[in-house]
């Protein structure tokens, strides 16, 4: 039969009937725990009952699982639905950091997982890969993950905690905001479920961090969500060789090239730096001239040089167990709300460390010949959080700094300068290993798992200085490939990397400067011992804090 409809006629016919499937779809599934709710707060012992209500097979799931804090009521709960009611689900989580985590996969609740970190539970997941038990979307950088749930991956139920709520559903998140905000965010504007798990339901909160308007679903936990302190290091343990490489970061890196924004990476590498500057740094006159602004942490190892000068401000990804009186004692230093707590923001933080910052400095695990590094090692799939986003030289960027448009080396006006990007790492790991190698484990890891492409943490070509308790690779400097692996094989001591330095070359490379030999930049092996820390103990960081700091108990040995 002919048809005498226009082309737009038709079109218009064969448009869906609803433009509001998600929200009728909400609506429907919200309708079914209203009589076990008062306003948005839901009775505790419904929690199971509700997520099997809200929840199907098949959905995307995001579970607050930071680095740091957890929705551990909720991962609890989650574990205790029924597994014949609702399997499948596409788990969308920051830090795979919870047994209960995976149990889901081993349950068949979940089974499918975009992640950004996993290094608590990165063995267990290597192993439930392996046996075909997990499907991995992709390992995605912080940032990344918290894009996609605004493009493509975008949930129909989210999980989260906060401090507390009030009787409307107003939320105070406290000082470990972390990825609360875009989490919540993409859910609310697109008509997913929001469950939040707080630690206590009250009349007033401090502050309003999320408004109710964002927020369905309200539960009194039955205990104080977890927090990690991950970025807590007893000074006890920092050895000789990370005070020496710490001393050429600051003589070497720090000085030469005027770095003021920075960020510091997880690890003793770090924490060796920050105890070094109010001592090492003070005797070179550095006070003023570098690391002024930090994109990280609250690190207890940073109060030393906070106590004597150094630094100017701090913005945080999260807070850190034990620091929140400090914090609150410094409003100059941190970023803090009206009540006096610590405002912390992942994804904001994130971005400031990639765009804001002079450098980023960070430890890996293993480094190839190209100066590829990762954390993915064979048997264990860590993962990289947000180390791919602070540490690579961003394009997008175009205001300048000192240290910015000192590693620019092409004279052309229309050349850019380059953002540092520092990976330090000892030639050879516990147990005899070596860090270098001439093939990441993480390729064969990436091969057996059916990835796309190698899980690199950061690009070689990304990297602009390598520092070794050997010394410091100028990589930027270089001209071409095998300069540049020549350059990194000079600090790679005896490793299978190493061994392809030549004594000749390596010196015509510190001719050049374009390696650095702790002798090359006037620091003394000798005088890197234990007595150049500000504080060699976790006493001793509580004696700088004017008693403001309460350790974990984990760290108390006094």
């Amino acid at each position: 039969m002919k048809t005498n409809l226009s082309l737009s006629e038709q079109t218009q016919q064969q448009r869906p009937v609803s433009w509001t499937t998600r929200r009728d779809e909400k609506a429907r599934r919200m309708q079914s725990v209203e009589p076990w709710m008062k306003g948005p707060v839901l009775a505790q012992e419904k929690i199971v009952e509700a997520l099997e209500s809200v929840i199907a097979s098949g959905d995307r799931i995001v579970m607050e699982g930071d680095n740091q804090k957890q929705a551990d009521f909720l991962s609890r709960s989650l574990v205790q639905v029924n597994a014949k009611k609702i399997r499948d689900l596409h788990l969308i989580i920051s830090s795979i950091s919870r047994p209960e985590h995976l149990t889901l996969f081993e349950l068949g609740i979940a089974k499918k997982v975009d992640f950004a970190f996993a290094g608590p539970q990165s063995l267990r997941v290597a192993q439930l890969l392996e046996d075909g038990v997990l499907e991995i979307g992709a390992i995605h950088t912080y940032v990344e993950l918290y894009a996609r749930l605004l493009v493509n991956l975008v949930p129909n139920v989210v999980l989260v905690c906060a401090e507390q709520a009030d009787q409307e559903g107003n939320l105070f998140t406290g000082p470990n905001t972390e990825d609360t905000p875009v989490i919540v965010e993409a859910a609310a504007f697109h008509d997913a479920i929001v469950i939040v798990q707080v630690n206590q339901i009250v009349d007033k909160l401090p502050r309003v961090d999320i408004p109710a308007s964002w927020v369905d679903i309200v539960v009194e936990a039955d205990k104080p969500f977890a927090v990690e302190p991950l970025f807590t290091r007893d000074p006890r343990h920092i050895t000789e060789l990370q005070i020496l490489t710490g001393m050429m970061v600051i003589r070497g890196v720090y000085e030469r090239h005027q770095v003021q924004s920075l960020n510091h990476g997880i690890g003793f590498d770090t924490a060796a730096i920050e105890l070094l500057l109010p001592t090492y740094g003070e005797s070179l006159g550095l006070r003023g001239k570098i690391c002024r602004h930090f994109a990280l942490n609250p690190h207890p190892t940073l109060i030393p040089a906070i106590e004597s000068g150094w630094v100017q401000s701090v913005h945080s990804f999260g807070s850190e167990v034990g620091m929140d009186d400090y914090i609150r004692a410094r409003p100059d230093i941190f970023f803090n709300g009206r009540d006096g707590s610590l405002r912390s923001n992942r994804v904001l933080c994130q971005l400031a460390g990639q765009y804001a910052v002079d450098a980023f400095i960070g430890a890996t695990l293993q480094m190839d010949g190209d100066a590829n590094s990762s954390t993915v090692t064979t048997g264990r799939l860590a993962g990289f959080g947000g180390a791919p986003n602070m540490g690579h030289d961003p394009h997008g960027r175009r205001h300048s700094t000192p240290a910015w448009l000192d590693l620019k080396t092409n004279p052309s006006p229309n050349a850019r300068g380059r953002k540092l990007v520092v990976q330090t790492l000892e030639t050879f790991s516990k147990g005899g290993v070596p860090a270098f190698v001439e093939t990441l484990d993480a390729v064969e890891v990436g091969k057996k798992a059916g990835m796309p492409i190698t899980p690199i943490m950061i690009y070689g070509d990304d990297v602009s200085h390598v520092v070794t308790e050997e010394g410091i690779a100028y990589l930027y400097k270089t001209e071409g490939i095998e300069e540049r692996r020549r350059a990194l094989a000079a600090v790679a001591g005896i490793s299978p990397v190493g061994l392809n330095a030549k004594p000749a070359e390596t010196a015509e490379l510190r001719r050049k400067g374009i390696v650095a030999y702790p002798e090359d930049i006037g620091v003394q092996r000798l005088q890197a011992n234990r007595a150049l820390l500000a504080a060699r103990s976790m006493e001793d960081l509580v004696a700088w804090s004017g008693g403001l700091y309460q350790p974990p108990a984990k760290f108390r040995s006094w």
